[in-house]
């Protein structure tokens, strides 16, 4: 039988416990956060999604792709840290050197294109409609590594592509980087690590402990115990977020990635509808157990009530 458990499947917001919907952080003792900790990771979806468009083999045409349309707007902070970000508004990030307005580094480009931007040590995000995010590490001369298909594999940058666009991602994460020359390394002397071996759930957090080296990125490179630090703060409109908490930072990516893939529009119903019932549960815990004001409040109520009263008998007439 050996160690073996079922794979976990990811809950519906209405199942899964998270921070206060009001936006109210009340220290009430640990609460359950979000894990993934025997779930597999998405590369395996991704190989399905892309059964057919194997590395070298012909690309897809590239559609029209509108990050703001897609993706979603979120912040990820570390008890009061925040250590990645991607937003579209021009007042949260800084610009790209080199690009015109705040939202340079979210804009994306073709796989030609981007070789002309790239330099070693860069990571890249390769994005579509209803697929998860690819990213990798460029190593120079138009070479990338990166974890593909249980793998960790060296190929062309417009390979790796697979006919989607991509953008410069070293922005999002607010950690500071590796020299350019460590990070090529980092990447290089992972190349042909798989299966058993691998340290990462997917491409995201491989590249990403490539520039950056923490463990938090790799398998278990944080307990899960006690209190949630992690939180996922995903904007939902003006001034309207919704915060999940995650007792690690391979947990939350996981998530974050997830929402990737199912696109803003999906990710806002499924939020609203969990918003909505957990109001109506609020509503229905009023109508049977009513406030009734204890002894203490009953005096300021009885003055606030004589003052009102006072107010009104003191208004003079014309």
């Amino acid at each position: 039988m050996g160690n073996q458990v079922e794979k976990l499947t990811h809950l519906n917001y209405k199942e899964v416990p998270t921070a206060d919907p009001t936006g109210m952080d009340r220290d009430e003792g640990p609460r359950i956060g979000v894990s993934y900790i025997f779930s597999n990771d998405d590369d395996e979806l991704e190989q399905q999604q892309d059964s057919g468009h194997d590395l070298g083999g012909e690309h897809p045409a590239l559609q029209p792709y509108d990050p703001q349309l897609h993706e979603v707007e979120c912040s990820v902070y570390y008890r009061d840290e925040c250590i990645y970000q991607k937003s579209f508004s021009e007042e949260d990030v800084l610009p790209e050197e080199g690009e015109e307005g705040g939202r340079g580094h979210l804009s994306t480009y073709t796989p030609e294109n981007l070789l002309n931007r790239c330099k070693p040590g860069d990571l890249v995000e390769f994005v579509c409609q209803a697929q998860y995010p690819h990213w990798v590490v460029y190593v120079g001369d138009f070479q990338v590594v990166h974890l593909h298909r249980l793998e960790v594999v060296n190929s062309f940058l417009t390979d790796a592509s697979q006919g989607r666009r991509g953008r410069i991602a070293n922005q999002l994460y607010r950690y500071k980087p590796l020299s350019p020359a460590t990070v090529v390394r980092n990447a290089l002397e992972q190349v042909g690590c798989k299966d058993r071996d691998l340290s990462w759930r997917n491409s995201e957090c491989f590249a990403a402990w490539c520039r950056y080296g923490k463990r938090e990125f790799k398998i278990g490179g944080e307990l899960r115990i006690g209190k949630q630090p992690y939180r996922l703060q995903i904007r939902l409109g003006d001034k309207r977020s919704h915060t999940l908490e995650f007792q690690s930072l391979e947990d939350l990516i996981m998530e974050k990635r997830r929402n990737d893939q199912i696109g803003r529009a999906a990710v806002i119903q499924e939020l609203s509808s969990h918003l909505q019932a957990a109001e109506e549960e609020d509503d229905e815990e009023e109508e049977d157990h009513p406030h009734h004001p204890d002894e203490k409040e009953r005096p300021i109520l009885l003055l606030i009530q004589s003052i009102s009263l006072s107010s009104i008998l003191c208004i003079p007439r014309d």
